[in-house]
């Protein structure tokens, strides 16, 4: 009875061993141990990773000109107010020059151009004097208007760009889940899941990318738009007092007074 005994024990012994291991035991012990976003970005591929820096750059590119151009919008469109309000009163144009000085600001360059074709025209009051004014601040406006919204270009192709780069690192990261389900023989989610983590992070990641970028390069295109009609109302208020000065022909009379 002894060896009988001893020998069942032995059979289930032999077939608790033989008896494979339940699947979540397996993927329990498969499982990475960090699957947090900067431990899925050290475990990703060498594409992946690259996809992932390349979004976080433009991320950055994105805060940088928002910033920069917040700060210029806000310093040059005080200004411009400051100095369209000085052209509201009762002033002549040789003292608006003189204000103005060498100022490199937009409204000054309009006095600038504006006192420079008068200067030019040699006081001869035609009807060509106000076409040329007209021409001259037209140009500086244009001028001004692109230095302004230099830099804002990035921030569309920003937004336009990164939702697919983010979704190339998604197939990207897919496909080496695939591969790896395809080299281990085995279709245990551990082997599939950090591959996929890793592809949404990507996704994840240009969509932090992109919707700043379009959101800011909608503000920052309606400052842009109110600076330019800043400098409309400068130029509208440039014409209106050449036109005074022409009507009452004091640019003339300073000249004889020279």
């Amino acid at each position: 009875m002894q060896g009988v005994s001893k020998l069942r024990q032995m059979i289930v012994t032999i077939a608790l061993a033989l008896v494979p291991a339940p699947a979540f035991a397996i993927d329990e012990a498969l499982l990475p141990r960090n699957l947090s976003p900067w431990g899925m970005f050290l475990g990703a591929d060498i594409i992946v990773k690259t996809v992932m820096v390349g979004l976080a750059i433009a991320s950055l590119v994105t805060w940088t000109v928002w910033l920069a151009k917040t700060i210029e919008l806000r310093r040059k469109g005080t200004l411009a107010v400051q100095r369209t309000r000085e052209l509201e009163g009762n002033i002549k144009l040789t003292e608006a020059a003189e204000r103005a000085g060498d100022a490199r600001d937009a409204v000054a360059q309009l006095i600038q151009s504006c006192a420079k074709e008068a200067e030019l025209s040699g006081g001869v009051l035609d009807d060509g004097l106000q076409e040329r004014v007209a021409l001259r601040l037209e140009r500086v406006e244009a001028a001004m208007s692109r230095q302004i919204a230099r830099g804002t270009g990035v921030l569309a192709t920003i937004g336009a760009t990164a939702p697919f780069v983010g979704l190339f690192g998604t197939v990207w990261g897919i496909m080496n889940a695939f591969i790896g389900i395809s080299e281990s023989h085995t279709t245990s989610l551990a082997v599939v899941a950090p591959g996929i983590a890793e592809a949404l992070l990507a996704t994840a990641l240009g969509l932090v990318a992109a919707i700043p970028a379009v959101v800011i390069y909608n503000h920052l295109v309606r400052g842009i738009a109110n600076y330019r009609a800043l400098l409309g109302d400068a130029s509208a208020q440039l014409m209106l007092l050449v036109s005074r000065q022409r009507d009452n022909r004091e640019f003339r009379l300073s000249r004889a007074a020279e």
